[in-house]
């Protein structure tokens, strides 16, 4: 049998634009040749590093990627019968799918708003397009001046340029380039964290299917450590809380809004989504009881239902703003209709959000509350308060639906001065022998 000669080679007969050349996989057989697009380019001097005997940082990484190229090529044709051309192409373009970040991300998106997770979906979505933008050496600042027309079709000129991103291009390298491209445009460490997290867990699942070389992933211990942000303090001091419950409403938007931020607080620090979702048959004489919907799916195995024990203040808000007539299969609060699309369930409690945190705001800045106070305040304050009655963590942990401690404690906040100062006179009384 004639062998089939491969080799990943830098096809110099044409430069690109930016004056580097594309690197190619090269077939040779029965002395014809033909040339098959990586999705790399380098320069004459760069190839010739990766080509070195011992190649350092990002070279070698790349002598790898390569490596891993040929070697799905060697693969392909040892399992051919017979090798035409015709055959390894087809074998081979139906691999490079399969090897194109981009393709994979899409199908996620595609499979979690089939699932219904359309938050999840636009997350996704948007660390693929985040990647495209770097890719492209195009700026991403949100959009910011330009209409949602506009945004869209500078979206859709990109995608039309997109090439594939191999796996095997995901270097450590390109995850540090990345990350202080990120920063120079604007964006938050926490986002930065948010789409690396995406872009992690679609190469795990790639991983899985067997279609990428462990040798080749780029994240862990000693490779590239995806930053988290540093936790913000958002809870309220109990003062802060009081004016919140004290206040006088000027209008029916900011008592409604007022209202439910004291339910989010006084309910496990539930969010709006949760309130919006709640129904009349999750609730009983004494207590209520919901399942979250982030976890709802990502902890099957292992659901946990929150209990938030009733109260009068509870009572009131529901009686005041709760569905009438009441039955058993309605919606608690007049935020969602039955049977609407995952679509345009999202939009109406993003709506719902966006009113919510507009009115309360306005509430804070009646009540000389200096933080930018939202839903999410409510949550952090229901736990750091329960914190600083000494409530065990444990306790806080399952009112909040966490499926560990280590989430629990990134949630707690630091204590008040005023707890602070209280425990400093006693160390100095301590000193002084009054204790």
């Amino acid at each position: 049998m004639i062998p089939v000669l491969t080799s990943v080679m830098l096809d110099t007969r044409r430069a690109l634009k930016d004056g580097s050349f594309p690197v190619r996989l090269r077939l040779t057989y029965q002395r014809q040749r033909k040339y098959y697009n990586t999705s790399y380019s380098l320069s004459e001097a760069e190839f010739s590093k990766v080509q070195a005997e011992k190649p350092k940082g990002k070279y070698k990484e790349l002598q790898i990627a390569f490596q891993a190229i040929e070697q799905k090529a060697i693969g392909i044709i040892r399992n051919l019968d017979v090798f035409t051309f015709e055959l390894f192409e087809k074998k081979y373009l139906n691999a490079a799918v399969r090897n194109d970040v981009f393709a994979a991300f899409e199908n996620q998106v595609k499979k979690l708003v089939e699932e219904g997770r359309v938050g999840t979906a636009s997350s996704y979505e948007s660390a693929s397009f985040s990647l495209l933008s770097f890719i492209q050496k195009e700026p991403l600042t949100r959009n910011k001046g330009l209409s949602r027309a506009k945004a869209i079709e500078k979206r859709e000129m990109l995608l039309k340029k997109r090439k594939p991103l191999a796996y095997g291009a995901i270097t450590v390298d390109f995850l540090m380039r990345y990350e202080k491209w990120m920063l120079q445009n604007g964006n938050s460490i926490t986002t930065i964290g948010i789409y690396l997290r995406a872009l992690r867990a679609i190469y795990n699942n790639a991983i899985a299917a067997g279609e990428v070389n462990t040798e080749l992933y780029p994240f862990g211990k000693r490779k590239y450590q995806i930053p988290s942000g540093r936790n913000v303090k958002k809870a309220l001091t109990l003062a802060d809380i009081e004016k919140i419950f004290s206040y006088q409403p000027a209008t029916e938007n900011e008592g409604r809004a007022r209202d439910l931020w004291i339910f989010s607080y006084l309910c496990n620090g539930i969010n709006v989504k949760d309130i919006a979702r709640l129904k009349y048959n999750q609730l009983d004489r004494e207590k209520i009881t919901f399942i979250r919907a982030k976890t709802e799916r990502t902890s099957r195995q292992n659901i946990k239902a929150i209990t938030a024990m009733r109260t009068p203040e509870i009572d009131e808000i529901i009686n005041k703003w709760g569905n009438k007539p009441v039955y058993r299969d309605a919606y608690v609060f007049p935020l969602l209709e039955p049977e609407l699309s995952a679509e345009k369930e999202r939009a109406k409690i993003q709506h719902a959000t966006k009113t919510i945190n507009k009115y309360i705001k306005r509430v804070a800045a009646a009540v000389g509350i200096e933080k930018n106070v939202s839903t999410y305040t409510a949550r952090h304050s229901f736990s750091t308060v329960l914190k600083r009655a000494g409530a065990p963590i444990e306790l806080i942990s399952e009112s909040l639906g966490h499926s560990n401690l280590k989430t629990t404690e990134s949630y707690l906040d630091t204590f008040e001065d005023n707890v602070k100062k209280q425990y400093a006179a006693r160390l100095t009384a301590f000193n002084a022998g009054k204790i």
